[in-house]
């Protein structure tokens, strides 16, 4: 092989290798940009299921707090009526 015929062979061959680079690259850049999207994606999925989270707790406890007193004011006025209801509603409890 002569110095000439390396030459005509090492510039197509040093294209070839500069393109391959170029596409792994972008390739690896693309790859990072969707995981970083995605990442991003399921933050803000989390951070809205907290405060969800939040207000379902939030509702609850007012519900509860309600029933509560709903229960004492029942219980106040009719005592016997309750107590014979929660028995049979939780006959397990006892």
């Amino acid at each position: 092989m002569t110095f000439s015929q390396l030459f005509s062979y090492s510039g197509p061959l040093a294209t070839l290798i500069a393109a391959a680079v170029v596409i792994f690259a972008a390739f690896r850049t693309n790859t990072a940009r969707v995981w970083k999207e995605e990442a991003e994606a399921q933050k803000a999925r989390a951070e809205r299921l907290e405060t969800d989270l939040k207000e379902i707790k939030d509702r609850l406890t007012h519900i509860e707090r309600d029933n509560a007193r709903l229960v004492a004011l029942l219980t106040a006025l009719a005592p016997s009526r309750i107590a014979a209801t929660r028995h049979a509603a939780n006959p397990l409890e006892d």
